[in-house]
């Protein structure tokens, strides 16, 4: 834990406030107040969300958690963003990190990492309902919380909603309609210098496509607990089992269970230095069931990966500080993995602070990578994963400025050069045969800035805006006979967003968002503005009633995807009603 104001990296804070009054219904959507995310929706459930580039539907430079608990499918390395969902209204916070965070959160936390916290059990005591519809989506959600004696609190949600089909240019109605239900509960005890939580969720989905649904489902269960010793140092153990299961009728299915374990430690030495360190164990069980499109080989794996980690912020005057670090790693694909990493923070006003950083991270092996066979069948005559891939690796420098220069403003500046080495390529076999292989024959650079800020122009409205420019420049190594630089993601080079925040009389709150993304190359996507605008009132203590557009500047527009599949996102219209007590 660590103010905003003093943390040496490219750090951008999504609050409750800023989540209630932007009108979105899922954490996808949510993801698009950040302005150091490419956050682009590729029909009714799927999503393509990174930071920093190499943006696809299977983006894998990007770790997410939610409480503690890696949302990871070791299929692709990254994340089903159909079922990464919670009650909109207890969320506390998303911290959005743009950067390396290998040292701290280890491999795959390459360009990125997206940090979820709900709120305590003990701030959530009461009933709520939502209810809400529109032109494109139905939704409702309960939560109940109470206390539990005099030192614990409990909460009990439920919540569903059901998505439309989107269409395609042409107009026609795609069939990927997506239903969902989740319930779960969350409880806190805390006495002295003892804190103990446990939580949990399960859901259950369907989405449509030509044929049978696709149904995805699972069910979490974690563990923490938190003691502070009496000469301040803390020590935070967490357990977590998540299980998930997709089936995708004539593609494959899955059924992951996951397992981890962590323990961390925190103390200081001296009175000029702090001191974290700990370590984990996960282990996953990954099994599928194949098809004659595709297939993974063998059908079962189990996936290990242990860590440790040791980080000392160091004090070298008042208004410097240091930290250096590095986590070790040991996976089940390329063995031992070094993540180190130097951060320098200046703090040479109150109000302002100037820092810089180099990291080394990787994204190691997923199933895809090792394991993939196209067609599922045998010969596999036409792609198979390599099986001596290696991890993709990453040298980040980075240098930022954060400041308030009054009471009512505030901005943040980053750029980052990035050096990748061992990135996924597509070869021919020995003596140019099929299958082609996954190998690591691509490297490359890429360098952007990010920057954002916000003003309080008046008492009753605030303004905020952040703009990404993103430059990337990759090929392939001497030999290499693959030429489709594509196929490693998709971005747009410039990125706008603006957003305004009214308190108007009589209870009234009137906020909107614009953003401007810049054009994709491959598959080719034009360029768009698009605008939401919401209008809240609080028309009696507890209740509250919004009426949110989106997509509103154009009847549809396209944001990701091959032109001949690709869904267009429809303006719509949307009414929610929250009550509390």
């Amino acid at each position: 834990t660590e103010r905003l104001s003093d943390a040496a990296a490219a750090i951008f804070v999504i609050t409750r406030d800023d989540i209630r009054r932007s009108g979105y219904t899922s954490i996808p959507e949510i993801l698009r107040l950040a302005p150091n995310l490419q956050v682009a929706r590729v029909d009714s459930s799927q999503y393509a969300i990174t930071a920093r580039g190499f943006n696809s539907t299977t983006a894998n430079k990007l770790l997410v958690l939610i409480d503690g608990r890696t949302v990871y499918t070791p299929l692709f390395s990254g994340v089903f963003w159909d079922v990464q969902d919670t009650l909109i209204e207890d969320i506390e916070r998303i911290e959005v990190i743009s950067g390396p965070g290998g040292t701290l959160w280890g491999s795959n936390a390459v360009n990125g990492v997206i940090n979820i916290i709900t709120r305590r059990s003990g701030d959530t005591t009461g009933a709520l309902v939502s209810l809400g519809g529109g032109t494109e989506e139905r939704a409702a959600g309960v939560r109940y919380g109470a206390k539990l004696g005099e030192n614990a609190t409990y909460r009990v949600y439920g919540k569903g909603f059901n998505r439309d089909n989107t269409i395609r240019g042409n107009g026609r109605n795609v069939q990927d309609s997506w239903k969902d239900g989740q319930v779960g509960f969350r409880t806190d005890w805390g006495k002295g210098s003892d804190a103990l939580t446990l939580q949990g969720d399960g859901y259950t989905g369907t989405i449509a496509q030509v044929g049978d649904y696709k149904s995805i489902s699972g069910a979490n269960l974690l563990g923490r607990w938190n003691r502070t010793m009496q000469d301040g140092s803390a020590l935070q153990v967490q357990s977590y089992f998540d299980r998930t299961r997709r089936v995708y009728p004539g593609s494959f299915s899955e059924l992951l269970d996951t397992y981890d374990i962590e323990a961390q430690h925190r103390f200081r030495l001296g009175a000029r230095q702090e001191i974290v360190w700990g370590g984990g164990y996960r282990l996953m069980h990954d099994a599928t069931t194949n098809s004659t499109a595709l297939a993974f080989l063998p059908t079962v794996r189990v996936l290990t990966l242990a860590n440790g980690f040791l980080q000392d912020s160091i004090a070298l005057r008042k208004d410097l500080q240091l930290t250096v670090g590095a986590k070790l790693e040991r996976n089940s694909y390329t063995g031992l993995e070094v993540q180190p990493n130097v951060r320098l923070a200046w703090k040479f006003r109150d109000d302002a602070l100037l820092w810089s950083a180099v990291s080394r991270v990787v994204r190691t092996p997923s199933r895809l990578d090792r394991d993939l066979f196209a067609p599922g069948t045998p010969p596999f005559t036409t792609l198979a994963g390599g099986p001596n891939f290696k991890s993709e690796k990453l040298t980040a420098y980075e240098i930022g400025y954060r400041a308030q220069p009054t009471p009512r403003a505030s901005f943040s500046v980053s750029t980052f050069y990035n050096a990748y080495d061992d990135l996924r390529s597509i070869e021919r076999g020995p003596g140019n045969t099929l299958p082609s292989l996954l190998t690591n024959q691509m490297e490359g650079h890429t360098y952007g800035v990010e920057t954002w800020g916000s003003y309080r122009m008046l008492d009753w409205w605030r303004l905020s805006g952040g703009y990404n420019y993103l430059k990337e420049n990759l090929g392939f190594k001497a030999g290499s006979r693959d030429t489709n630089i594509a196929a490693l993601g998709n971005d747009p080079a410039h990125q706008f967003s603006a957003r305004s925040a009214m308190n108007l009389a009589h209870n009234l709150e009137w906020d909107a968002g614009m953003r401007v993304i810049g054009a994709l190359a491959s598959p080719d996507v034009r360029n768009y503005v698009t605008m939401d605008t919401r209008l809240g009132w609080t028309f009696m203590k507890g209740v509250e009633l919004s009426l949110i557009g989106y997509n509103l500047l154009d009847h549809d527009h396209p944001e990701f995807g091959a032109a001949a599949t690709r869904s267009e996102l429809a303006r719509a219209f949307y009414a929610r009603l929250v009550w509390s007590y």
